[in-house]
This record gives C-alpha cells, structure tokens and sequence, in this order.
C-alpha cells in the first residue's frame, strides 16, 4: 500500500511541476529564515549560561516613577545597605567601567591592551573563569593589583605564568596576582583585565546620591528576587531619610523628586535581552521577536501555497478519489495517503533549508556581527517540529477536503459543480495577500522613519569637527587638554579646538538632579571648554553665552538648553537670571543662557534636560576629561587629520592606537541598528512577495486551465482577447483589492505601535496604503494576465469538438 502511495504522490509530482516547484521553492526559503532567526535567539539567549552561579545572581536596576525611567545605577551606601538589611542577599559585587583600555609596560615590552573592566575586590566570587595561575582569594585586595586573562598574559609576557611580575600603566606600577582563562560560552562579562578603582570607592563611601556603579547581587540560594525588590524599598527609605534632614521636606517628598522609587533584579543570563538597562548595551528583545514573528509568518504563506494549489488540483484527483472509495478505501486512508504526499514535500524543503541555511550563515554572522554555528541540537529540532507542524496543517485541510468527495458524483463528473472549493481557495488566498499588503506598507513605513531620521536637523553641525580621545590614567587630563590646544593650534589646517564632556554621536554622558525651590528635576552635565555650543554651531536662544574673561563664569554659572526649561515649566524669560541647586554641588548656579535643543544621542529619544558648564568648575569633573575636538579647514581635511595622526603618534601617546573619527559620522552610527531593520524588512518584504506571486501564478494557471472549455466558446462567439484576459483576471484583482483594505487597518495599528518607540517620529503617511494598493493589483494583473494571455491562444477545436 506504501509503495502505491508512493508511486501516485510522485505521478502527481511530475504531472503538476511547477505547483511542486512552488511548494519546494516557498517552504524553503519559509524555513532558511526560520532557522536563522531562531539561531540567531538562541545565540542572544545563551549569554552568561556557562556560569555555574547564574542562578543566584541577579543584575541590579533602579525605576524612578516620576520619570518613568529605568536605570543601571546603584551609590555604594545602597548596595552595602542592602547586604546588611536584607536576609535574602548574599553578597555583591560593584563595576564602575567596562571597555577600558591603556598602553601596559613590562620589562618584556609594551603593548594597548583594551577591554579592561573595574570591579570591587570580589569578581571572582561572581565570575568563576578557569584559573590558570595565582590565587582568586585576595586577588583585588590592594590598590595596585591587577588580575589579567591568558591572552593577555601572553601578549604582555609571552608566557601565563606571571604572578608578581609588575606592570606599568601611566605612571602608576600594577602587580599580577591572578591569571584566568575567560569562558568559551557567550558572555558580556569578558575582561582581558580587571583592576580595582580604589579611590573611587573610598571617596564614595558616605556618598548615598552618586550613582556611579554597575551592581550585581548574589542572593541565597532559593531566595525570591521579589521579596528583596520590596525590602529595598526600606533601603530607598532609608536613604530619603539622611538626605531630606534639615532640608524642610518630607522623605516620601525626597523619593517623588529625586528617585529611584522602585528597584528590579534581572537573572544574569536574562540580561543579554530582558534587562530594562544596563551598561552592556541596551536589549532589544522587541525587535528579536518582530524578526521571529515575520519569519513564521513566510513558513505560513508557504503552507497557504500547499493548501491553495492541493484544493485547485481537486478536480485533476476526484476522479482517482471516485474509484478508490468505489473500490472499498476508507475516508482514513485517503487522509493519510494525501499526508504523505505533503510531507514528502515538506521534509525535502527542510533538507534543502538546511544546505540553504549553512551557506547564508557566513554572510548572516557578518551582519549581526556574531560567530553562530550549526551545531545546536535546538535548531534541528524546531524546524523539524516546524515542518510536522506545517505538513500537519497544510496537509490536513486539502486531506479532508479530498477525502470527502462522494463517490457517485465524481463518477458522473459533476464535482465541478461545487463552490465548496473555490470558496476555500479565494479565502486563504485573501490571507496571502493581506499579509503580502502589510509587509509593503511596513517596509515602506520603516525605509520612510529611517530616512526622516537620517535627514533631520540635528541642531549643530559637526561635518568638520574631528574628536579625539585621549588616555590619562591617574594623571590631571584637564592640563593635557589645555597644553594640547595650544600646541595644536600651531598645525596647519586647524581651525579651532574645544572640548565638551558629551560630544554628540556617544553614551558619554552623566547626571544629577537639579533643584528651584521645592521643585527638582534630572538633567545631563555638560562640563565643556567655553566655547563649546559655538564650536559646533549650536544657535542661542537668549541671554549670552559663556565669557572666558568673566571669573564667575569658571565659578558658578551654566548655560542650559530648551529641555532644561520644559521641565522646570519655565517661560525663557523666567529662566535667565535663575539660580539652581545641581546635585554635584551645594552651592547655587545662576542660568545665563538658553541653547536652542541639539540632540546628542539617538533620535529615538527626546532632547534631554541639559546644563553647560566650565569643566574647571567641579573637581571632580576635570578629573573625567577625555577628549579634545578639532575643527579643521575645509580645503585640505585629509592632509590636516594626516599631520594630527603623525603629531599625536610621536609626541602625545606613543604606543597608543590613535582614536579619532569626525562626530557627525559617528552620530550617523546610532541609526545603524534601525538601518539594519530596514534591511531585514527589505528582504523579508521581497521573500514574501516572491512566495506568495509564485504561489498566485500557479493557483491561477490551474484556474485558468479548469476555464480553458469556456474560454474557446466565447472565443467562439467573438469575444476580444483584451475582453478574455480581463476576464479571467478580474477575480484575483477583485481578491487583491478586499486584501489591500482587510490589511489597512492591521498595517496602520501594529506600524503606530512601532512607531510610538521613537520620540521623532513621520506621521503616519497615507502613501504607503495607496502604494500598496496599486502595486499589488499590477502585481497581481501582471502574474495572472501572462497565463490568461496564452489561454485566450487555446486550440477552439481540441476544446469544442465534443460539443
């Protein structure tokens, strides 16, 4: 019986090639992008699984509901606090900087090592790397020890063991007391050295409102991250206390002004994609699942294709159908023998995926920039439950179909009779095309956000400002910067110099709270060289603008931006001459200008509340410069940021990498993740549309061939050609356009929802709809009309001489 089923599915193969073809083709391309978003999640999931901790270590963040803001912050007092106060805490461990880089001496050699990592003395309770040489227990105790990875090791020394050997950095002399080898699974937790910042920590003991630290907290085991949630709300409370003394306001009032109000714990190897904020870059678990969603999606519209062409071959097998049921088959049997047929179909596209998928890998792994290999049992699983989940479907809905047919009238030929099929074929037809609108409009929605994005006035011009950065280890940053800017004044091309503490197109920034009277809001620190917001051609709004020959001005005075006075609710008048109270200060600060709003970060967010200041006029933010911009001429940039590579190499850091790019080219990067998306949509968009054409060609060819008798007899009769091609084709351009207007209101709501993410956004365009309308009804005319051409040429006696 197997080998009969077998002989009849590969009969009808070869009879209908071109549906075998489409099936084949759709289902293939469905499952390749299947499986590679499914690696790709399952690569983003596996952070952090090789820890055997993980379980007990949770990420700290902070939620202020005033804000409606998560951060990644946590002041020392806090997290000491926190261990002592609550049962279920364990221990914890704080990070002040991740990525750091400097150029390390040894008696060997020297050499830039980056990707340095500052942590409190117990890492290595938290992260428990492979130790290869040295000790763990007190291997942060002292200020000037350092614990590096193999490679490391072996780009410094040559060799791993090398407990007590010194190294250099700057002026200050390190001690290796530790060597590790980091994990082969996916981590962000991937030092190629961690040292202690000491000072910090010491000057940031008493300090409950620096929020300058990365936390992760290791609870007992068992303990539930919940209950420590709502006992730190004590700790918050605790804080409010100390602060708000003597300050006329109520605690309660302290946390509604200043924040956090709330704290949340990420498991670790959630944070990856489920973490609210962190300091390894920000998840986008939304996106994830957007790509996953779209690519079930094109395995559906191939499964549409099965069930699409097995309905419109119905009547080529009711006569087959007849017989069999005549000759004693069971309902049963024929919906097992029509299974059959589709999985066969089904486990040769997996096949074909799989080749598919391994040689799209390469060129994938380049795009999300990862090193994803095939070898996850998870993969193979899921698409094959993916594939039996789509035989089962797609092969279930013809199956019974067929099986049903009666016996008696498919003998006497009168199945064409019945519209049962055609009303089956036409609805999920329509489901095809809905989903082929959507993809249209929303790529067109996508490409139009991302160009708006792309062309928007930034508020400033840094087309021919070049940033450089420098490193100072332990040193006075702000007299390198000063003696910098006279020095390179002198080289030819350069226009002018200034510095700014955040420069546009980087994360660099940080904050505080800001204070008038009884009311505070948050603001970005914008510690700057005077001149700074007309170096890069901010415009100024009202008052002036900062002045290097008034000694007030590196004292107590600050320029805020439009933002700033949004918030405080401020008309610009009300605003000059104020004074407020910023957090990283005591004393008062008088505004003596407004900047117009320029945007610093992603376009995804609103200008942020921002105040200028000198940068000589808080220690402590002199001690954080890092940076030195260049305005270079405009008739020989190339030539000028050669001679600014040669100075700084030779004379300013020898033995370090020279760091520098043009900061509107970097501000260009923060579009590169919504760039990427529109790819995706892109090519997506295209995989759909050729799945669900293909699948229209072949349903209609097969139409069209059951109308080929009438066709001749109004042929016959004199009707144009033109007459018979619209014919045949105003049905699917009557199913195309109930399509277009079903997906309208689908497009409109799931595009609105994507489009709320980003705080400058286009408004929704009407275009898109129309567009989508119009190209799908030529789509559909073109594809059709080809087939319904060459049937208008039928051969009038082969169709009439019976008649």
């Amino acid at each position: 019986m197997l080998q009969n089923w077998l002989k009849i599915a590969f009969i009808n193969y070869k009879k209908n090639w071109l549906s075998t073809f489409i099936n084949l083709f759709g289902l293939t391309v469905g499952l390749t992008g299947f499986m590679l978003i499914l690696m790709h999640w399952n690569d983003e999931e596996s952070y952090e699984k090789w820890n055997p901790k993980k379980d007990n270590i949770y990420y700290f963040q902070t939620y202020n509901k005033k804000e409606n803001t998560y951060g990644a912050a946590i002041s020392v007092p806090l997290a000491e606090n926190a261990k002592k106060r609550i049962s279920e805490v364990e221990d914890f461990v704080l990070m002040t900087n991740t990525g750091s880089a400097y150029k390390m001496t040894t008696k060997y050699k020297s050499v830039y090592q980056e990707n340095g990592f500052a942590f409190s003395e117990n890492f290595f309770n938290f992260f428990p790397f492979k130790l290869i040489s040295g000790s763990y227990k007190n291997a942060l105790k002292n200020d000037t020890d350092i614990i590096i990875s193999k490679q490391t090791a072996l780009n410094l020394f040559g060799k791993t063991d090398v407990i007590g050997e010194t190294i250099k950095i700057n002026t200050t002399n390190f001690i290796v007391t530790a060597v590790y080898e980091l994990p082969e699974g996916n981590t962000q937790i991937n030092p190629n050295f961690v040292i202690k910042p000491a000072d910090q920590l010491k000057n940031d003991k008493e300090q409950w409102g620096n929020f300058n630290y990365g936390c992760f907290f290791m609870l007992k085991k068992g303990a539930d991250p919940r209950s420590f949630e709502k006992k730190f709300l004590d700790i918050i409370m605790l804080r409010a206390k100390l602060q708000s003394k003597g300050s006329g306001i109520t605690p309660q009032q302290y946390i509604d002004m200043y924040g956090p109000t709330d704290s949340l714990l990420t498991p670790l190897d959630k944070i990856k994609l489920h973490a609210k904020s962190t300091w390894f870059g920000m998840p986008d678990f939304k996106t994830l699942l957007i790509l996953f969603t779209l690519s079930v999606l094109i395995v559906i519209l191939s499964a549409i294709n099965f069930i699409n062409l097995k309905t419109a071959q119905s009547s080529q097998r009711a006569k087959e159908v007849g017989v069999r049921k005549a000759i004693g088959s069971s309902k049963t049997s024929l919906i097992f023998q029509f299974l059959l047929e589709t999985f066969i179909i089904c486990i040769m596209s997996y096949f074909l995926s799989l080749v598919l998928t391994e040689i799209l890998l390469p060129s994938f792994n380049k795009f999300f920039n990862k090193e994803i290999t095939m070898n996850d049992w998870r993969i193979y699983f899921y698409s094959l439950l993916m594939v039996l989940l789509v035989t089962l479907i797609s092969g279930i809905i013809p199956a019974i179909y067929l099986s049903n047919f009666k016996a008696i009238e498919t003998l006497k030929g009168n199945f064409s009779r019945s519209k049962h099929g055609i009303w089956l074929r036409n609805g999920i037809l329509s489901i095809q095309l809905v989903i082929s609108s959507f993809f249209i409009i929303g790529g067109l929605i996508v490409h139009s956000q991302v160009k708006y994005m792309m062309n928007k006035d930034l508020g400033y011009d840094g087309k021919q400002v070049y940033q450089i950065n420098f490193n100072e280890y332990g040193q006075k940053p702000w007299l390198k910067y000063e003696r910098l800017k006279a020095e390179m004044a002198k080289i030819s091309g350069v226009e002018s110099i200034s510095y700014s503490e955040a420069p546009p197109g980087t994360n660099s920034f940080s904050s505080s709270n800001m204070d008038y009277m009884d009311t505070s809001i948050q603001a970005q620190h914008g510690s700057m060289d005077y001149d700074y917001p007309q170096f890069i051609g901010a415009k100024l709004l009202k008052g002036r603008w900062l002045n290097p020959k008034l000694a007030s001005d590196t004292i107590n005075t600050v320029l805020v931006n439009e933002a700033f006075v949004r918030k405080f609710g401020w008309t610009n008048d009300q605003a000059i001459k104020r004074e407020i109270k910023p957090g990283f200060d005591y004393k008062p600060y008088k505004i003596v200008g407004i900047v117009k709003d320029f945007n610093i970060r992603s376009l995804k967010s609103e200008v942020e509340p921002i105040i200028f200041f000198h940068y000589r006029e808080t220690e402590w933010k002199r001690y954080n410069m890092d940076n030195i911009q260049v305005k270079i001429k405009a008739n020989d940039i190339d030539g000028t940021i050669n001679r600014l590579k040669d100075y700084w190499t030779s004379k300013v850091e020898q033995g370090y990498p020279f760091n520098g790019y043009f900061i509107n080219k970097q501000f260009a990067k923060s579009f590169e993740k919504y760039q990427k998306q529109q790819t995706l949509f892109t090519i997506l968009n295209a995989m759909v549309l050729m799945v669900a054409l293909l699948g229209l060609f072949a349903l209609s060819s097969l139409m069209i061939e059951q109308k080929l008798k009438d066709v001749a007899i109004r042929k016959t009769l004199g009707a144009s050609e033109s007459t018979l091609v619209f014919g045949l084709t105003k049905q699917f351009l009557w199913i195309s356009a109930m399509a277009v207007f079903v997906s309208i209101p689908i497009s409109f709501y799931l595009m609105n929802e994507w489009l709320k993410d980003f705080a400058y956004r286009i408004d929704m365009p009407v275009f898109p709809y129309i567009f989508s309308l119009v190209i799908l009804l030529l789509l559909t005319f073109a594809v059709v009309s080809i087939k319904a051409y060459r049937a208008t040429k039928v051969n009038l006696v082969k169709y009439l001489k019976y008649e």
